[in-house]
């Protein structure tokens, strides 16, 4: 009876800790509180060791008086300056493409090269970087404006309190997914995220265009990750509930874009990171459904389109559906993280990891896709990069 009473006694101080744990953790949990206090009690031991590795301990907080927000209220500058260097004229290396600017990525690298130290060039290009955002809200109108954190910088016309709470979330999100993917990701410390929130569809698929091929048809997004000379991701304005999804997955891509990956796995990659940061969201089909849909539209010709990244752009069911594959395959292989992790930073987007695969994982792509959605194909399946030249593809 003693025994008993002691144990007892010992859940109920557990229990006690891990709620109060959860309390006092910040409200930008990927797991929503209420649930995680609601385990604590109803799963005895577990539901506590669950609270404790989805919150941040004392040592390691997830927000600090550092993730705070200035706006920039200067003009926008014609020229940018580095000791020992000629200026930079910014109006010099600026291009519009309806209506927008675009800056010299190549011209900017150049001139920072020659501003001494390594250091002194981070700061030029950071700079550069800042001077294109802010002709950028220019452009966009009055009601625009840029905000800087210690890691990042948000054009948007969101009220400040918004802008404070999305800066805090991208500095959040970063330690998460850096925490999630370990060597895998990399956030240099002297970059700044840039994240642009335009207020309507029309202003964000105008801008987002730019990136795109002049023709073709391209599925509809609420966010993306462009690394083209200035990496940067946007998004449509929305409820920051709503956009913080959006912004955990273009931070992952954000985060493995050094590595070059082939379409499949970035997305399954940033699929299956933005849930463990943000959660996962609620689907419009069932499992049963969404297997239904793979064995009636998967076959030997349209699994090329998702090993060259194509099958994503798709307008159809087949756009989800290779969303869905990716994140099924990464979710699977990871199981095994150190093997996975060196499977991933050997990919290469040339045959879609397929040597990779082989060298790490001992699998056949075609083969283990194949498998996952109970269909009988072999090699057949495995990615065969000659058929997506001839395709238009990579």
């Amino acid at each position: 009876m003693t025994a008993l009473i002691s144990i007892l006694l010992l859940l109920i101080a557990i229990n006690v800790w891990a709620t109060r744990r959860v309390i006092s953790a910040p409200d930008e949990l990927g797991v929503p509180k209420r649930m995680l206090i609601a385990g604590v009690w109803i799963i005895p031991f577990f539901g506590a060791f669950i609270a404790k590795t989805n919150t941040p301990s004392a040592a390691e907080p997830e927000t600090s008086q550092t993730d705070r927000t200035s706006s920039i209220s200067s003009d926008a500058p014609l020229l940018l300056t580095c000791s020992g260097a000629a200026d930079f004229m910014v109006s010099d290396h600026l291009a519009f493409a309806n209506g927008v600017p675009i800056l010299d990525w190549n011209a900017l690298s150049e001139w920072a090269l020659t501003c001494g130290s390594s250091e002194a060039a981070a700061f030029a290009i950071d700079q550069g970087r800042l001077a294109w955002l802010l002709h950028l809200r220019d452009t966009i109108g009055p009601e625009a404006h840029v905000h800087v954190a210690d890691d990042s910088y948000i054009l948007s016309t969101l009220e400040p309190n918004v802008v404070q709470a999305t800066a805090r979330y991208i500095a959040t999100s970063k330690r998460r997914i850096a925490r999630v993917l370990g060597e895998l990701a990399d956030f240099p410390p002297d970059e700044r995220s840039l994240l642009i929130v335009f207020d309507s569809e029309e202003e964000y698929y105008d801008y987002v265009s730019l990136y795109y091929p002049s023709e073709g048809e391209f599925a509809l997004s609420g966010g993306m990750f462009i690394n083209a000379g200035c990496p940067h991701f946007v998004v449509r304005r929305a409820d920051l509930s709503s956009i913080e999804p959006v912004i955990a997955h273009e931070l992952t891509h954000s985060a493995v874009a050094h590595l070059q990956l082939p379409r499949w796995l970035d997305e399954g990659l940033a699929v299956n990171t933005e849930h463990k940061v943000a959660g996962a969201p609620s689907s419009l089909h069932t499992p049963h459904e969404l297997h239904r849909m793979h064995l009636g539209f998967w076959n030997a010709e349209r699994i090329q389109e998702f090993w060259s990244g194509e099958s994503f752009n798709r307008t159809d069911d087949g756009n989800l559906l290779s969303y869905e594959l990716a994140r099924i395959i990464v979710a699977q292989m990871a199981s095994q993280w150190d093997v996975f992790a060196r499977f991933v930073a050997s990919a290469k987007r040339e045959d879609s990891g397929a040597d990779s695969a082989r060298t790490h994982l001992s699998v056949l792509l075609g083969v283990y896709a194949a498998t996952l959605l109970q269909l009988g194909e072999g090699e057949s399946w495995e990615p065969a990069p000659e058929a997506w030249a001839s395709a238009g593809g990579i």
